[in-house]
């Protein structure tokens, strides 16, 4: 699991670069939030709305959080970025100042979400409990100031980075005979995605993405397109010696019996999620929710020799 850090260390390191701040009164116009708690930007002109998470699992260290901005009149805020503050309580100021970035989740002519886009933050949570965030999208012709909670637990039972992958012997077009639908939802079939397992990928000692997912049931407004990603990320990557494998979420394909076997394994609870594992067998980077071509192809140059 990811290693914490001291909750000092994190309120100093704020991904934009900005100094922590000390005692002195004159350091207000620098620190987070210019010195406001976090209720009081939120009630700042605009529409204060909720943030609509796409994560839920988190653990102290580098988190990942991605979520939905959806303004007032119910339209759905696509501006490339959004400032982001921190805090230990609604009425505490922020001990963090950062931004998100908005990622495209789908490809064009794949399936598509109720939203196309959603906001990635990255920013270090060093203790367990939970964080109010509060989320202002930045260049638009109206303000919105979105809140929410991050969650951040001792020990989710999700691996992470640095944790071995398990090795789930998932299914393949050759353990079902040729036939793709007994194995994926999706339509057309992804026969790229079902042509090895975890176990044989591990075995073999190749880096490899696996994915988590049901294009046919998906529960959530952003999971649908995460197979049509990665698809698109395994064509762009195909002869770099990388795998890329699809494993469905339910057993025999029915969310009425509940999750398969191979969620169990992985200690997955929610869907979708994607994994990057290297081939050392550790895994290298976890998605939970949705994720971008971006994100997967920056995670696979980072691990890739070049």
């Amino acid at each position: 699991m990811r290693p914490a850090m001291s909750l000092l260390a994190a309120a100093c390191v704020l991904a934009l670069g900005t100094a922590c701040g000390g005692s002195d009164d004159s350091t207000a116009d620098t620190a987070p939030g210019g010195g406001k708690t976090l209720e009081q930007l939120w009630r700042a002109p605009g529409d204060d709305v909720a943030v609509v998470a796409g994560t839920a699992n988190h653990e102290p260290g580098e988190v990942r959080f991605s979520f939905l901005v959806i303004d007032a009149e119910g339209q759905v805020v696509t501006l490339p970025t959004a400032r982001i503050w921190v805090a230990r309580e609604l009425e505490a100021k922020p001990f963090l100042e950062s931004s998100a970035k908005l990622e495209r989740i789908g490809i064009p002519g794949g399936a598509e979400a109720d939203s196309t886009h959603i906001y990635v933050a990255r920013v270090r949570l060093p203790q367990p409990g939970t964080y109010w965030m509060l989320a202002e999208p930045e260049g638009g012709s109206r303000n919105v100031q979105a809140l929410g909670n991050v969650v951040v637990s001792k020990d989710d039972p999700e691996p992470g980075p640095g944790d071995p992958a398990p090795a789930s012997e998932t299914p393949t077009l050759a353990s079902a005979g040729g036939d793709a639908s007994r194995i994926t939802t999706r339509t057309p079939p992804d026969e790229i995605l079902l042509r090895h397992s975890v176990a044989d990928s591990l075995r073999a000692g190749i880096p490899f993405v696996v994915t988590f997912s049901t294009p046919k049931y998906c529960t959530s407004r952003t999971c649908g397109p995460t197979v049509d990603v990665v698809e698109e990320v395994a064509q762009r990557y195909e002869g770099r010696g990388v795998r890329f494998i699809h494993v469905e979420v339910y057993e025999d394909n029915d969310p009425a019996k509940g999750y398969n076997r191979w969620m169990r394994e992985w200690g997955l609870e929610t869907e979708p999620w994607t994994f990057v594992v290297g081939g050392e067998g550790l895994i290298v980077e976890a998605y939970e929710g949705p994720v971008s071509v971006a994100e997967l192809e920056t995670a696979l140059e980072e691990l890739l020799p070049e």
